[in-house]
């Protein structure tokens, strides 16, 4: 649902051609800006860890699917949903679900066009691998200011790679001490740091009816039919109420 976002529009400054690309300097900038993202995305993590702990991984495991996967709202939903043993039907069950919810990088991924587009395919689409909302809303602004090196795109992003593979080491080992996560109210990080993350993207009611509808469509989608599909049904109608809210 926060994929309903464009651009901003009319950059600040205008870009400049034949600048310089991928400069430490960019990269140290994206770094330092997306700060703000870190401690909301720690407590995230550490939920994360505490939840795989609870389903039976190792701590290697919990490791390695943190920095292989690095997907914060996908990690938490399939471990809630990991089957008791792996068969044919479970695999494809979470392969599926996998890409119900990641889906919404095909729209947040288009976005990314005109920053990284300048960059050549084998630096553009690694950088990929780190492309989260935090890094996505950073770098969005970042654009709308005249920015133009992708380098503070990879910044932000290694950024929080980092600090969601080291948060997940302490929710793994009070994982066992803590028991189900819902009596400490772990289960509503995920939920408030999305949110959290939608504040610096509100630009007044008329411009945010897609945020508003997508939020309202989830909420009953969820109420009625349970189940994740409040996040396709969410994303699609903030999609096209923004479509058409969009100038």
């Amino acid at each position: 649902m926060i994929a309903t976002m464009a651009v901003p529009d009319s950059p600040s400054a205008p870009a400049t051609s034949g600048s310089p690309l991928w400069t430490m300097a960019a990269f140290r900038q994206g770094v330092i800006e997306v700060v703000p993202f870190l401690p909301g995305l720690a407590a995230f993590g550490m939920a994360y860890g505490t939840v795989a702990a609870r389903k039976g991984f190792t701590f290697f495991e919990a490791l390695l699917m943190s920095g292989t996967v690095f997907a914060g709202l996908v990690q938490m939903i399939v471990l809630e949903s990991w089957p008791e043993a792996f068969t044919a039907g479970a695999i494809v069950g979470i392969a599926a679900l996998t890409a119900l919810l990641n889906a919404r990088y095909i729209m947040i991924g288009a976005t990314m066009r005109p920053l990284l587009g300048v960059a050549p395919a084998s630096k553009a689409y690694p950088a990929l691998f780190f492309l989260v909302e935090p890094a996505w809303i950073v770098s969005l602004r970042y654009y709308g200011k005249g920015g133009r090196d992708p380098a503070y795109f990879l910044g932000a992003g290694i950024a929080l790679y980092i600090n969601w593979i080291i948060a997940t080491a302490p929710g793994y080992l009070a994982g066992a001490s803590v028991g189900d996560p819902q009596r400490f109210g772990l289960d509503l990080v995920m939920p408030a740091y999305f949110v959290a993350m939608l504040v610096p993207m509100w630009r007044g009611v008329r411009r945010s009816w897609g945020i508003i509808v997508g939020a309202a469509v989830a909420l009953v989608t969820e109420y009625v039919f349970g189940g994740f599909w409040y996040v396709l049904a969410g994303a699609i109608a903030g999609s096209i109420a923004g479509a058409f809210n969009d100038d």
